[in-house]
């Protein structure tokens, strides 16, 4: 699966750059490169939540899923940055990128008030 992401406003620490292509790795179910469209050596590796995650649930408000044309939450593809290091696999679950997967427009939402954290340790993917 590829498909063309606009951000609705620029990822963070990635302004000016709005446009985005998500290509799925072969053989890796879930896991994609994100790449600016106008600079392809930005990119970022994202997992999908509900194939490594399946007990993440993070709460978006009315507003963020207004701001996506969210009307049905069935809608949403939910992608969190992956940080692979020698360590280990972390992934960012305090800020998802919220996928409306529909229309393709996107954001990188901060969760606030729910207790996500920043680097959480990716584990066995679940069966």
């Amino acid at each position: 699966m590829n498909a063309t992401l606009t951000f609705v406003t620029p990822p963070p620490g990635l302004a000016p750059l709005t446009e985005f292509t998500l290509i799925e790795i072969p053989g890796a179910a879930g896991l994609f490169t994100l790449q600016a469209a106008s600079d392809q050596r930005t990119r970022l590796f994202v997992l999908d939540a509900s194939v490594y995650l399946p007990d993440y649930s993070p709460v978006i408000s009315d507003d963020q899923a207004s701001s996506l044309e969210l009307s049905d939450p069935t809608d949403a593809l939910v992608l969190v940055v992956t940080n692979p290091g020698e360590g280990g696999t972390t992934v960012n679950l305090m800020a998802p990128i919220v996928v409306n997967s529909i229309t393709g427009s996107c954001a990188q939402i901060i969760l606030e008030g729910q207790d996500w954290p920043l680097r959480a340790e990716l584990g066995a993917r679940s069966a």
